[in-house]
């Protein structure tokens, strides 16, 4: 169910549809949680289309719910005012499909219809999730950003705990428990070991015990996120990206006990750590430590995609969803900000040649990388290949870990014009051998750009071949003038890299 406003479909007179990007239509998804109530609005590709805007108000409408079965009066005004200002951007944006949707708090709630017809004033028309629904959609969400995932969803919001099982690309069993992290203290004071025995029984009832034995949980929520910012500070972890950061379950039940031991105002600051998920952490880590004990999982993992996310992808044809979101993401990131917008495609494959012996895993980073060759043209010379790290370090990718990352920002620096040298932390987040393979693609897509000056044309009319003495490349007799001095000594670069000759042939 979604709302339709009365935009126009098409762009506006004067712009211009392949350059200005609020050409492309914009959908938007409102997410009455029941610890915060977040607007996102997206553009781009059907598969990875990226936030143009995303807002969240922490309204707690689940907080005290244990106790009253009801959505404070001060809830439910904070959610108001969120709601008319979150419509009234919607409209201002254009956006051409808006879907509203609440989860646990007005689920169960026994005023939740106030909020139901507020929405429903602003024209808002609002999907009200069932647990089962909440469970898939999460389920969905870390599909859409890490395909290959095979393991349990924990989906912690403010009312419940959904768990999910996952694999093959299919959601499989899942539930809801009314163990969300504003429940969590009224628990706890209950007395000591009430959480573990409270978790236990839920997983026991619904034969859940156990089923994460050997499987990875992939953590969605902002509790849990925030546990994560956590581990990385204290590890002093030289990458900021959440987005399938591993932790143990040793490692957690450690945080669980230094979170008892210090204050608040130590823990708001922390980067990227608010005040109120500052609050619940310690109730978030408990839930998390007795989990993990049940379910059998040893290890998580973050994932930055959770219910929004699986909603979108799971309204998706199959073909769509079996796109690739990394290349998807690098492809539209190209395409903005290159040049020339097939270049990245035409550039890999004519480097490619030279790299047959790399696994499907390292092809698909080369392919992202050369896909990105170009981001860095506007930027000040001195700064390309700083841009080109920037970009493959800190974009916001998916189906990609800290690993991948780094070898593409390894690929740009050196095809930027940084050298052959690894900037920090690159050293720390890959295998040495790995980078040195990089560093072989970067200086194979410096060449390709140069000769080429970034044009289809050139890479589309000559060749590169690899035959274990010699770098040979092949250009057409009418177009020997592009083989300049620099296009030389940048072959022969790549020649001696690689422990061979640079041959050209006409």
């Amino acid at each position: 169910m979604t709302t339709e406003f009365p935009v126009a479909a098409s762009p506006a007179k004067g712009r211009d549809p392949v350059s200005d990007t609020w050409a492309e239509p914009r959908t938007a998804i409102i997410d009455i949680g029941s610890n915060s109530i977040r607007l996102v609005v997206y553009q781009g590709p059907e598969r990875l289309p990226a936030t143009l805007f995303n807002e969240k108000v922490m309204a707690g409408l689940g907080r005290g719910m244990a106790e009253t079965g009801a959505i404070a009066e001060s809830g439910i005004a904070v959610a108001k005012d969120a709601l008319a200002r979150f419509a009234a951007v919607a409209r201002e944006m254009e956006v051409t499909k808006l879907r509203t949707v609440a989860t646990a708090a007005v689920r169960d709630a026994s005023n939740g219809k106030v909020l139901l017809d507020a929405a429903h004033d602003l024209g808002l028309k609002v999907e009200l999730l069932s647990g089962e629904q909440e469970a898939t959609g999460a389920g969905y969400g870390v599909l859409s950003a890490i395909p290959q995932a095979d393991g349990i969803v924990g989906d912690l919001g403010g009312g419940s705990l959904e768990l999910i099982r996952i694999g093959d690309g299919k959601v499989r069993e899942r539930v809801s428990f009314p163990l969300g992290v504003l429940r969590i203290g009224a628990i706890r004071d209950k007395g000591p070991g009430m959480l573990q025995r409270e978790v236990a029984r839920a997983l026991d009832r619904s034969g859940w015990t156990g089923k994460g034995a050997g499987l990875p949980l992939y953590l969605v929520g902002g509790s849990w996120r925030a546990l994560a910012r956590l581990d990385m500070h204290l590890a002093s972890y030289p990458l900021p990206v959440i987005h399938e950061y591993a932790m143990s379950a040793d490692a957690i039940a450690r945080m669980g006990r230094t979170i008892s031991h210090v204050n608040k105002s130590w823990l708001r600051a922390i980067p990227g750590l608010s005040a109120a998920r500052a609050a619940t952490l310690s109730d978030g880590t408990a839930l998390l430590v007795s989990l993990l004990k049940h379910i059998g999982s040893d290890t998580t993992i973050v994932s930055a995609f959770g219910l929004r996310e699986g909603l979108l992808y799971g309204a998706l044809d199959p073909d769509v969803r079996a796109q690739d979101p990394l290349i998807v993401a690098t492809r539209d990131e190209g395409r903005r900000h290159g040049r020339f917008a097939e270049h990245g495609d035409l550039l890999d494959r004519w480097i490619a040649p030279l790299f047959t012996r790399d696994r499907p895993e390292m092809a698909r980073l080369r392919l992202a990388a050369c896909l990105l060759a170009d981001v860095g043209w506007r930027a000040n010379p001195e700064f390309r290949a700083e841009r080109g790290v920037e970009v493959a370090l800190h974009g916001n990718w998916v189906a990609v870990d800290a690993r991948g990352r780094a070898l593409i920002a390894q690929a740009l620096h050196t095809s930027l014009g940084g050298g052959v040298n690894t900037p920090a932390p690159l050293a720390v987040l890959a295998d040495p051998l790995d980078l040195k393979r990089a560093v072989h693609w970067g200086l194979a897509m410096r060449l390709g750009q140069r000769m080429s000056g970034g044009l289809a044309g050139p890479l589309q009319r000559s060749s590169l071949a690899d035959d274990g003495e010699t770098v040979t490349l092949r250009v057409k007799n009418s177009d020997i003038a592009l083989y300049s001095e620099t296009v030389e000594r940048r072959h022969a670069s790549l020649a001696t890299a690689l422990g061979r000759k640079a041959v050209i042939v006409e």
